[in-house]
């Protein structure tokens, strides 16, 4: 008697198992590939590093305050030459001792004077010299205000940043290196009465009111 009982075609379901398996890892090779030729290896602190790092604003300010302190120092004119020279033409004195920004020039400015009693760290200073109408005040922290530092140098530009609050906070970076350099090092909570000098950089918008952030603070 003839046995017509069919074997089990196991081998033929295997060579179809090994036939997907081949061609599943071909497909992920082609991925792999893929990926990496649309990788780009980038070296640890290169310039492309740099610019795939978030914006840091007190790292920024660390390294710009030096040059922008430097460059208010040299062009500081003495209070009582620039206040005759803003009364008697304020465009000229702009363009011979200011720069130019968006709102209100910036001006650079050294003052000796006896600071009053402060207001949220905003000393006054009374000032020999000056036209009595005239109210300088220089602000102490513990919170710096403004952007009249970041502006000082004109050569900080919007453009370099990604976004309006990276331009903001790069001022306030340059604040608080500011701060770290030259206030940390003083009781700027008992300036009252006392002859102090300051260098610094101001907003020009009410030729009678100068609030002066410094660079440079010294205590008799």
């Amino acid at each position: 008697m003839t046995d017509s009982t069919t074997a089990p075609r196991a081998p033929a379901a295997s060579r179809r198992g090994l036939i997907l398996s081949v061609a599943l890892g071909l497909a992920v090779l082609a991925v792999l590939a893929a990926i990496a030729l649309d990788t780009t290896v980038v070296q640890v602190g290169s310039e492309a590093d740099a610019r795939r790092q978030a914006f840091s604003p007190d790292t920024y300010g660390t390294q710009e305050f030096p040059r922008i302190r430097d460059a208010v120092i040299e062009r500081a004119v003495p209070a009582t030459d620039l206040a005759a020279a803003i009364a008697a033409d304020q465009d000229a004195a702009i363009a011979e001792y200011g720069t130019p920004a968006s709102t209100g020039a910036i001006m650079m400015v050294t003052v000796t004077g006896t600071a009053g009693e402060p207001r949220a760290g905003v000393y006054p200073l009374t000032v020999e010299g000056l036209p009595e109408d005239l109210r300088i005040r220089v602000q102490t922290g513990p919170a710096i205000n403004g952007t009249d530092l970041r502006d000082a140098p004109g050569d900080i530009a919007f453009g370099a940043f990604k976004n309006q609050i990276e331009y903001q906070d790069a001022g306030s970076g340059i604040n608080r290196a500011m701060a770290a350099e030259v206030l940390a090092p003083i009781d700027t909570t008992a300036l009252a009465g006392k002859q102090v000098t300051v260098t610094g950089a101001f907003r020009l918008i009410n030729p009678s009111n100068w609030l002066i952030t410094p660079v440079a603070l010294e205590v008799q």
